[in-house]
């Protein structure tokens, strides 16, 4: 038996589930594992959070927040011509929908929300309310 080398241990069912055997899902599909890739980073001030969303337009993003969670909803649409003359071998661009949510909690000013999409990447920034003064009280629990 030859050991096949794979890109990360974390990928080792992939294939499995992309096998014709399985009935395609939209929460198995790699087209909709790879979209909205975000990197998000913490500084002493704001959070801030860059999501890739490569052929969406900025009108068909929506960004909310309930709850303490961001919630992020894109949509791309295509227009189908029927052409009996030319059929697709492969396709590999998404037209749909997709959403992503991230909790940031109720510690943020929410009116300071700012967004921005410039070359398929949307960049959010979450500024945080200022720490009152004095350090957080631990509580320790107890185990039994």
């Amino acid at each position: 038996m030859m050991l096949v080398p794979r890109k990360n241990s974390f990928d080792l069912f992939d294939d499995f589930f992309d096998d014709e055997f399985f009935p395609r899902h939209e929460f198995f599909s790699k087209k909709e594992r790879n979209l909205m890739k975000t990197d998000i980073k913490e500084k002493k001030d704001k959070f801030i959070l860059e999501i890739d969303l490569p052929g969406f337009e900025k009108d068909k993003i929506n960004i909310s927040l309930e709850k303490g969670y961001l919630n992020i909803h894109a949509k791309v649409n295509k227009e189908e011509k029927k052409d009996d003359e030319e059929k697709f071998v492969r396709r590999e661009r998404f037209f749909g929908e997709c959403s992503r949510s991230f909790y940031v909690g109720e510690d943020i000013k929410e009116e300071e929300i700012h967004a921005e999409f410039k070359n398929g990447i949307l960049k959010v920034e979450i500024p945080k309310k200022e720490a009152l003064g004095g350090t957080k009280e631990v509580k320790q629990i107890p185990i039994k």
